[in-house]
């Protein structure tokens, strides 16, 4: 691989689509051109649904519940401990997901963490009417903006938190020039979208309006059946989403630029889990295991490394071992995910066998609140190749099976025909192996353990989950 870097920046992007970024219009011209200067791991997969799932593979290289049913990072080393222990300083900034916070472990190895939760009262716990607010104030917010000599490219009422988290990175940036980790973790394009109005403007030439937007957050809101102009409008919200992160990271890379060290700096860019929309009938992020949730971005960009695209399929447990490789410190033992550094020389990666994801689902997959605790419903397990899809209700035995060669949606299951007397394709032994293995991993885990801290949820953790749509 090349050269060692100095410092490495960690991008990761909340409810971010692998097919969010690029293509005709793009939202995303800067992390687009950061893909294209680097490697481009197309076959990139979540190893879980949401946030607090997937991210114990990103922080910390090991599955979710490995350690017991309860969610969080392991207690083995994280990323930041590992490159603080190597005499790096590590800053971590997280737009305010209770998931990502000291409670549940990943403050761990940070000499500066800030995860911008808080008690902000009654608009912090209703997302729906926090979206209302920034929707129904924008023209007012714009204006007073201009007239005040500044402009539109943030918005006034920061719900992403997206303007403090830019602003504790940039500040992190102008003093840490004797190497450095630095994670950011944007907001953004998870629901509700609420972009700034340029950024709105940049991704659409259709003026559906404010009360189209209103109306289209009030009724996924109240949970009413969304027909196609409302799904049309809150696509192109999210796209605004989209664009308000690409440009925000755009700014951190001119910091990178105006400090003097972008030479000397890797950036990893990914998203945490996908989103939906009505891909298989539902909105956000519900206890599911198909690719509109499982497939995202991931892509490395070095300022010596090759550019690429790589078609192996690959988890986010790759994550804190590359980004060692890159820094040149020792990856943990412990750590599940092997280093994907290579590729930046030219090298390919060997078959890592499947990846395997999982989700936990209540009596309904919009069981409320969402299960968050292995015991809290049945564990759904995938495994994915370079061609297949296989999914595993636990506790039921159903089984699915997608050919993503020539079904790229995963509509048509290859294993309804099982009921029919028929058998299904040999690849479903292959990769319910894999399964077993997973579920008999997590099942080898200590009966009471549990990650981070021990405790109950702080009142701020509370009420940020609530804002998120999570309690």
């Amino acid at each position: 691989m090349p050269a060692a870097v100095d410092n490495v920046v960690l991008v990761t992007i909340d409810s971010l689509r692998q097919d969010a970024l690029g293509g005709e219009d793009s939202a995303s011209p800067v992390l687009d051109d950061l893909a294209a200067r680097g490697v481009d791991f197309e076959n990139a997969m979540a190893q879980g649904n949401w946030t607090p799932f997937s991210f114990p593979s990103i922080h910390g290289s090991r599955p979710v519940f490995e350690e017991g049913p309860d969610i969080g990072v392991a207690s083995t080393p994280t990323l930041a401990e590992q490159l603080s222990d190597a005499g790096l300083r590590t800053g971590g900034f997280n737009a305010a997901n209770g998931f990502l916070t000291d409670h549940w472990g990943y403050d761990r190895g940070f000499d500066e963490f800030e995860p911008f939760v808080d008690g902000s009262g009654f608009l912090a716990r209703h997302p729906t009417i926090q979206g209302w607010v920034q929707l129904g104030t924008s023209p007012f917010r714009r204006a007073a903006s201009v007239l005040g000599g500044g402009d539109d490219d943030r918005p006034v009422a920061d719900a992403s938190r997206m303007g403090e988290l830019e602003d504790h990175a940039t500040d992190f940036l102008e003093t840490s020039h004797d190497g450095f980790f630095l994670w950011v973790h944007y907001m953004d394009t998870h629901t509700p979208y609420v972009p700034a109005p340029r950024h709105l403007r940049e991704v659409s030439d259709t003026h559906f309006g404010l009360f189209g937007m209103l109306w289209s957050h009030f009724r996924t809101g109240m949970g009413w059946d969304v027909d196609e102009r409302t799904l049309g409008t809150l696509r192109t919200l999210y796209d605004g989403t989209v664009r308000q992160v690409d440009a925000s990271v755009g700014r951190l890379l001119e910091t990178l630029e105006a400090e003097g060290i972008a030479d000397d700096t890797a950036i990893v860019v990914a998203g945490d889990h996908g989103e939906e929309f009505l891909d298989h009938g539902h909105l956000s992020h519900y206890p599911k295991l198909y690719r509109e949730l499982i497939d995202v971005p991931l892509f490395v960009t070095h300022p010596d490394g090759e550019s690429g695209t790589v078609h192996e399929p690959v988890g986010l447990d790759v994550i804190p071992p590359t980004v060692c490789d890159l820094l040149g410190v020792d990856p943990a033992d412990a750590w599940a995910g092997a280093s994907v550094a290579s590729v930046l020389d030219g090298e390919a990666i060997d078959g890592r066998g499947p990846i395997i994801s999982v989700a936990v689902r209540g009596e309904s997959v919009t069981t409320q609140p969402i299960p968050r605790h292995r015991d809290d419903g049945e564990l759904l397990v995938s495994a994915r190749d370079a061609r297949w899809t296989y999914i595993e209700h636990t506790k039921s035995d159903h089984r699915e099976l997608y050919d993503r060669r020539s079904d790229p949606d995963e509509q048509v299951d290859l294993c309804a025909d099982e009921t029919d007397g028929e058998a299904p394709p040999p690849v479903v032994d292959r990769l319910s192996a894999a399964v077993a293995d997973h579920v008999d991993r997590l099942d080898s885990a200590p009966e009471g353990g549990q990650r981070g801290d021990s405790g109950g949820e702080s009142e701020e953790i509370t009420a940020r989950l609530k804002a998120l749509g999570y309690k």
